[in-house]
């Protein structure tokens, strides 16, 4: 690995709920901008209950864990696992045998500040809840995406995970907004992206509509933005883009037309690659 940038971000992707798709935004938005050619590192901090693994599909390529580098029973380049299908990603799997406890704030953020000389981005797969996982999580981070589903429950978790993220002095927070379901929020059976930012008062970051096949690409270890034609994919892409600055539309699911034209861009994005 070649020396890095000045300008190496680390972010936190959190939620406080759950199973509202942050591995996978993790997993997806990482794949998309080593795919673009940018070095990217995953450090998965779900201490026991990891599957960042297998939603890369790397899972039989694990031999160590973060704890056992921070134990010394390994170097941290020992641990990393590199995605021979993109070789920008790498992944630092968490231990499932132990747990959150076994690892400090301080210990995360030495790690990142090894990291950070290789690697233009360096994602933290933050656990749920607000405990230890959280502090550890959030420690190294220079920015946070907060991932909701347009659900009370979910969005009311949001919303604390933000307030804490504002507590401990971080100024740019993102929204992902996943498994949208443009019918139910049209008869008004789900929470709108506009009920959404007028509840949460963070800047938008990316809608992911709700799509099959994000459950076909996790069972078989691909993630979704390899499929050209999954629209949920076509939204992970975009997510990465607006991260590197550029200015992409955001859809407006209410317009069947623009929604059409969003589903075209899915087949076509990367057909000629």
């Amino acid at each position: 690995m070649e020396n890095g940038k000045p300008e190496s971000k680390v972010i936190v992707v959190t939620s406080g709920k759950g199973g509202v798709g942050k591995t996978t935004t993790v997993a997806n938005v990482s794949t998309s901008l080593a795919r673009m050619g940018h070095r990217v590192v995953v450090m998965d901090l779900d201490i026991g209950l990891k599957k960042l693994d297998l939603i890369l599909g790397l899972e039989n390529r694990v031999i160590y864990d973060i704890i056992q580098v921070i134990e010394g029973e390994c170097t941290l380049k020992q641990a990393l696992v590199k995605d021979k299908r993109f070789p920008d990603l790498y992944m630092l799997p968490a231990a499932q045998t132990r747990n959150k406890d076994e690892i400090t704030p301080e210990q995360v953020k030495a790690l990142c500040d090894e990291l950070r000389p290789d690697f233009d981005f360096i994602f933290i797969d933050c656990p749920a809840g607000i405990e230890q996982g959280f502090r550890n999580a959030i420690a190294a981070a220079d920015d946070a995406i907060v991932v909701t589903n347009p659900e009370v429950s979910a969005v009311r978790d949001a919303d604390r995970i933000i307030g804490m993220l504002e507590s401990a002095g971080f100024k740019d927070i993102k929204l992902v907004v996943n498994r949208l379901r443009p019918d139910m929020v049209k008869q008004g059976d789900m929470l709108s992206i506009d009920d959404l930012l007028e509840h949460l008062c963070i800047d938008l970051l990316g809608i992911v509509p709700e799509d099959k096949n994000v459950v076909i690409s996790t069972n078989r270890g691909e993630p979704i933005i390899m499929n050209n034609r999954a629209v949920a994919g076509t939204a992970f892409t975009n997510i990465s883009r607006r991260l590197l600055g550029e200015d992409v539309e955001f859809p407006n699911f209410e317009d069947s037309s623009f929604w059409d034209r969003f589903k075209l861009l899915g087949r076509n994005l990367f057909s000629s690659k």
